[in-house]
């Protein structure tokens, strides 16, 4: 829906711009180019950062529904890790080979 309505705005842009008859047909374009790619920037950052959050909360439901979690070559449970809920970080327990072993959310499939 972001990209249809981006796509009006920029046509909208454009036929706005048709009015200002002192720039050219290319400074046109360009104003018009330049936004569409800031545009679509801003929406591929924003569907990458929803898709790492998305991510990151999979991972956090699965360790609190108890499962094991692949985090680079260690696995992590509620057992042997408590969760940081500020830094979504996993910090290894007392009495257990991990002792206060911090491994961040992120480096977790």
């Amino acid at each position: 829906m972001a990209y249809i309505v981006s796509f009006v705005l920029l046509v909208a842009l454009f036929y706005i711009l048709h009015y200002f008859t002192e720039l050219t047909k290319m400074h046109k374009i360009s104003i018009t180019t330049a936004l569409f790619v800031i545009i679509y920037g801003a929406i591929a950052y924003n569907t990458y950062q929803n898709n790492q959050r998305q991510k990151l909360l999979n991972i956090v439901t699965k360790y609190k529904q108890g499962k094991t979690i692949q985090c680079k070559n260690r696995e992590v449970n509620a057992a042997t890790y408590s969760l940081s809920i500020g830094t979504y970080t996993f910090i290894g327990k007392k009495n257990t080979p991990h002792y206060a072993e911090m491994i961040s959310a992120t480096n977790c499939e």
